[in-house]
């Protein structure tokens, strides 16, 4: 017993039986045979059904029966394993051609499980017949069963291409398949014509086959796929719903689903597009309504009215199984080894396999038919001595006596003289010679004919074409899966997927952004806006939930933010910083904000810096998806930062003002349309140590409002600046002092009276505009405050007026 013990390392004993394991799963459970398309599980029941006589033409069988034939026989594994195998071969919407018909419940596409086996009933269909024809034939080989008691075929002799016709689907160790179903007359058309020349290409075969035929119908998109896949073996394609739009009462639009992608679980559908709806992913759909009866397949999407029907559906296509994308991966057991293969070498394959039948097949009938040729001749010559035999048989002492006299008087053969003993008396009637020789003559040309086709390849051939039409005429049927070449593409409107709201949307100074409803903001009006200390109001705008918040940073960035994704408060509360809904640097700070609608190349975006650097570049170049960083709107060099950020719709006049004093007016026509990542050209000639504190658009009915560090005031009119070139070093706007020069701080613009904010590190004065006289070009303003008293002035700006 000791000496029985091996002492092996557990790495090669773990690795010699997962490959064993491996070998078995593969060849014998999970992978079809490339010969008949079927796993050994499908195989062994089919076979079964067939030796126990429950065939198309008989009654039907209760299930469980042919489970335990299965099992006991031929598969011994689980009973529900072979239960679903045969269910599986009896759904019309898994199989393009059922191999099973059963009565009673056998699932659904809503995956509904089948009712148990000793409910159901079940036989043959008359095409699996056609799979196990000629099996008692010695056509295919047969091996024992796992306890030696009875045998089973390696493989069936497959009339027809199953293997393309049904598909496959299976995952084994290391391998998984995914063969889709395709049209019996097809798929034959195309065997028929690698028969009659092997060189046919992938193109020319595609002419027959056209792409996969699902059971549920559908539409596939993606020639190319297509054709890859059948030249590789591997290769995708979409699969999507067939759907139609039907207008109901009151004027509204329902999308009416009726045939959907295969392997898609309806129930499971349904519940995803109620589920979108429910949880408002998309604005539109008032109720979705599974419609399906004995009539067909039928899913209701009832829309609200005036919704775009075609917008609800691309959102549909891309965001539920109403479209899949279709991966094939056509592998297959061939000669023992699993295979990817592509269309020819699957349809090479089954013809080789098909020669081989046919072979088998004739021998065999050959040998029956020489066989009965001989008993034949002997019953012949019988009867043309009919006397001295039945002499010679009265004469014997028993049948043995009798078989062996016949053999030693007339010369008969053994087979012949027992022939001859079980004659039966009405027989020997003229009728029955004359028959004997018909049946002669008949045997003689099945003999010559058989042998045709065994000396002769065009003659097996030709047997092989003939057979594949018969199946083609009896059982091939329309294709039920559209192709179109091209796949489209998915653009899903706006308008879908957000509900369209009036809201007002505001932004501080410091970062702070929240959207209020219209109710929220009348109720308290402007002055309750919530801030921190310090924060001031940047714009609040009146907005819809489906614009878009183009935010421009300091940094040369900008933030692309979907009105409806900011954070929904009341007017009096503070509202989400910026960076908590997309990341940006400490020291950047906000310049400008914008709403866009449609980003059509109707208006462009002017940015400009303090080191004198602009650019122009169109608003719909900014269009981005769902971001969650900030994107580059202007390349910086050094320490440069953005200061102005316009919005023009046509060629303007933009005037720069810098710190120094300095200004220049020129048109906007200097200014190329460029990309987002480029750092654009030179705005304004600088001197030293000067930068730019504002660059705005200046028409006639504008003025600048400028505030100096010294607590100075200056107003002046458009006309004041006079429009030169670009880049040029400009006219001074402030009086030369010779100590303590004034600089800027700020310049705004304006077309109307506005009160102006002036902040210093201290305190915060209110003026107002229309307080101040227009100056002349060369003057310093007037003097507001001390600076000793209010503090360096920071910053100015114009207070916010109330939304009409």
């Amino acid at each position: 017993m000791v000496e029985q013990i091996q002492n092996l390392p557990l790495e090669d004993v773990i690795g010699d039986r997962f490959g064993r394991y491996s070998k078995y799963i593969i060849q014998d459970r999970a992978l079809p045979d490339v010969r008949d398309g079927l796993k050994p599980v499908q195989r062994r029941i089919l076979f079964a059904m067939y030796k126990d006589g429950n065939t198309f033409e008989r009654n039907f069988r209760k299930s469980a029966k042919t489970v335990g034939n299965v099992i006991g026989n031929y598969h011994p594994h689980g009973d529900s394993s072979v239960y679903e195998a045969m269910v599986r071969m009896s759904q019309d919407w898994k199989l393009r051609h059922v191999l099973i018909e059963m009565h009673g419940n056998n699932g659904s596409i809503d995956n509904d499980p089948p009712a148990a086996m000793r409910y159901t009933e079940a036989k043959l269909s008359k095409l699996a017949e056609v799979l196990l024809q000629d099996i008692d034939k010695e056509t295919v080989e047969h091996i024992q069963n796992f306890d030696d008691t009875a045998m089973e075929p390696m493989v069936l002799p497959a009339r027809y291409p199953n293997l393309l016709v049904n598909g496959s689907t299976g995952i084994s160790a290391g391998y998984a398949t995914d063969i889709p179903p395709h049209n019996l007359g097809e798929v034959i058309d195309a065997t028929l014509k690698l028969i009659d020349k092997p060189t046919t290409s992938i193109d020319e075969l595609i002419g027959h086959i056209k792409g996969p035929d699902f059971p549920t119908g559908g539409i596939i998109q993606g020639l190319d796929g297509i054709k890859k896949a059948y030249q590789t073996g591997k290769g995708k394609i979409v699969v999507r719903s067939k759907v139609e739009i039907e207008t109901i009462r009151g004027g509204r639009e329902q999308i009416i689903v009726t045939e959907v992608p295969f392997e898609v679980n309806k129930g499971s559908l349904v519940k995803k597009i109620d589920e979108l709806r429910a949880d408002k992913k998309i604005e539109g759909i008032v109720e979705v309504r599974d419609e399906t009866d004995r009539n067909g397949l039928r899913i209701a999407i009832e829309l609200k009215k005036d919704i775009n029907s075609e917008g609800v559906l691309n959102y549909l296509y891309k965001n539920t199984d109403l479209q899949v994308l279709y991966h094939f991966n056509m592998v297959a057991i061939n000669n023992r080894r699993p295979e990817l293969l592509g269309l020819k070498q699957i349809l090479e394959s089954y013809i080789a396999h098909q020669k081989e039948v046919v072979t088998k097949r004739s021998l065999y009938e050959l040998s029956q038919a020489e066989k009965r040729m001989h008993i034949v001749e002997g019953l012949i010559k019988a009867l043309s001595i009919l006397d001295k035999v039945i002499e010679t048989i009265r004469a014997s002492k028993n049948k043995r006596d009798a078989k062996e006299n016949l053999i030693a008087k007339y010369e008969f053969t053994e087979e012949q003289a027992e022939a001859i003993v079980m004659l039966q008396l009405y027989r020997l009637t003229n009728t029955d010679i004359v028959s004997l020789e018909k049946e002669f003559d008949e045997l003689q040309k099945t003999i010559d004919r058989l042998k045709d086709i065994l000396q002769n390849e065009n003659s097996l051939l030709k047997v092989i074409k003939s057979e594949l039409r018969a199946i083609r005429k009896e059982f091939a049927d329309d294709r039920l899966t559209e192709i179109e070449e091209k796949i489209t593409e998915i653009k899903i409107e706006k308008e879908i997927l957000v509900p369209s709201e009036e809201t007002i949307v505001s932004v501080t100074h410091d970062g702070y952004i929240k959207r209020t409803s219209n109710r929220s903001y009348i109720a308290s009006g402007v002055e309750d806006v919530g801030l921190k200390d310090g924060d001031y109001l940047l714009m609040h705008e009146k907005m819809n939930t489906q614009d878009t918040l183009i935010v421009f940073t300091s940094q040369g960035n900008y933030l692309f933010i979907p009105v409806h994704e900011i954070v929904d408060l009341k007017w009096k509360d503070l509202g989400k910083h910026i960076s908590q809904m997309i990341p940006i640097g400490d020291d950047e700070r906000i310049v400008s904000v914008y709403k866009e609608t449609d980003f059509k190349q109707t208006s462009s975006y002017i940015i400009a810096t303090k080191d004198g650097m602009i650019k122009k570049s169109t608003n719909d170049k900014f269009k981005a998806s769902r971001i969650t960083k900030p994107l580059v709107a202007i390349k910086l060099k050094g320490d440069d930062e953005v200061v102005s950020v316009l919005k023009i719709t046509d060629n303007e006049l933009i005037t720069v003002i810098t710190k120094n004093g300095m200004s220049l007016t020129y048109d906007t026509d200097e200014l190329s349309d460029i990309g987002l990542k480029a750092a654009g050209v030179k705005s304004i000639n600088l001197k030293e140590n000067d930068s730019v504190v504002m660059t705005e658009t200046l028409p006639d009915d504008k003025f600048v409002f400028i505030i100096t560090d010294r607590g100075s005031v200056k107003r002046m009119k458009a006309n004041q600046f006079v429009p030169a070139k670009r880049a040029q070093r400009g006219l001074m706007i402030l009086k030369e002092l010779k100590s303590k020069s004034h600089t800027i701080i700020t310049a705004l613009t304006s077309s109307e009276q506005e009160t102006c904010v002036i902040l210093s590190e201290k305190d915060r004065i209110k003026v107002n505009t229309k307080d101040f006289n227009y100056s002349e070009r060369y003057t310093n303003g007037r003097f507001i405050i001390d600076e000793n008293d209010f503090g360096q002035i920071i910053n100015a700006y114009f207070e916010e007026k109330a939304i009409e």
